[in-house]
């Protein structure tokens, strides 16, 4: 027993970068400005450097709160008031309390990069919100509405979320919206690709800059099919091929879950370095299966203390087994009682 609370405790040091705060930084706007007189390492390749470990923890909400308005920025002392609130109202204080969301695993010892003081991380359209629904999303909204009855009936193992059955938090996209916990990532880099492995789940995702085309159109696949280039130090990822099995998940206190991608969506990423610890990572979704137009997002990723441990989740595991037995046994009780 001691030995596996040891290996928890490593474990959970390793991987609690989890949600990275949110205190002053410049706008990405200006940010881009100030790297002018910064030069990125590069790899054999000639490449600008991205490997390394790194964070996309926030606690920056992928939609802007209903009181800020048309508050496109914090300043420095409202971003620090509000991640101090965050901390306190979110996480426990106790020190001897060792759960993954314990306010010990918070702060920016763990990542390192100028945080952002963007209020939402929408940020076109200007109101800091996702555009309406298309009338093909107003549809499968309704239609999702269904299979959210079967998951809370757990009708079976399929009707469970994705998440549940360890399959993928969303947390890998694209777009990147990290997760509540284990929001972290390793880049590798070679002549002809970028592979980002994500933490949470583990996923491995491979983005192919050597000019290949995209796979056949009638192929759909979670995270859909990436293909990149340089542009200047920028890296610019086109992803297609999306099935309607992933939502944009994010952490559930501040992004979506209700909604989900459909096999039209188009997703343009741009990775910009700004300093050794600090990629400015803005991106674009288009998908009028879902909205009537496209919208965009941007937050910062940063450099985080390393390695990454497995999540060792599991398809079935335990607890999807005890949730579809428990359903079982509330249905028998409820004839009896009817």
């Amino acid at each position: 027993m001691r030995l596996r609370f040891h290996a928890f405790v490593l474990a959970a040091f390793g991987s609690a970068l989890l949600v990275a705060p949110v205190y002053a930084a410049e706008p990405a706007k200006d940010a881009a400005k100030s790297s002018k007189s910064w030069t990125p390492q590069r790899t054999p390749d000639g490449q600008p450097d991205l490997q390394g470990y790194w964070t996309n923890g926030t606690y920056i909400p992928l939609e802007r709160p209903k009181e800020l308005a048309n508050k496109e920025f914090y300043t420095e002392a409202e971003a620090l008031a509000f991640e101090k609130a965050k901390l306190q109202q979110d996480h426990s204080q106790a020190a001897d309390d060792i759960h993954y969301d314990n306010v010990i695993w918070q702060g920016d010892r763990y990542a390192k990069g100028a945080p952002s003081l963007r209020t939402s991380i929408v940020f076109d359209p200007p109101d800091g919100h996702l555009p309406p629904l298309s009338p093909q999303g107003l549809q499968r909204a309704a239609a999702m509405a269904a299979v959210e009855r079967d998951r809370q009936a757990a009708v079976s193992a399929e009707s469970r979320t994705l998440g549940e059955r360890c399959i993928t938090w969303g947390a890998d996209g694209p777009p990147m919206l990290g997760s509540t916990y284990n929001a972290n990532f390793q880049i590798l880099q070679t002549g002809s690709t970028v592979v980002i492995l994500t933490e949470m789940i583990h996923s491995v995702r491979t983005i192919y800059l050597d000019g290949r085309p995209h796979i056949a159109a009638n192929i759909h696949q979670l995270g859909g099919d990436s293909r990149g280039h340089w542009e200047g130090d920028t890296l610019v990822v086109d992803s297609t091929n999306f099935n309607d099995e992933t939502n944009f998940r994010g952490p559930p206190a501040t992004a979506r879950q209700d909604i989900f991608s459909s096999p039209e969506m188009h997703v343009i990423e741009r990775f910009t370095p700004i300093n050794d610890d600090t990629i400015v990572y803005r991106f674009t979704v288009n998908d009028p299966g879902t909205w009537i137009k496209p919208w965009s997002g941007e937050t910062l990723i940063r450099k985080a203390k390393g390695p990454i441990f497995e999540y060792a989740c599991h398809e079935g595991n335990y607890g999807l087994a005890d949730i579809l037995a428990g359903a079982r046994e509330a249905e028998k009780k409820n004839k009896k009682s009817n």
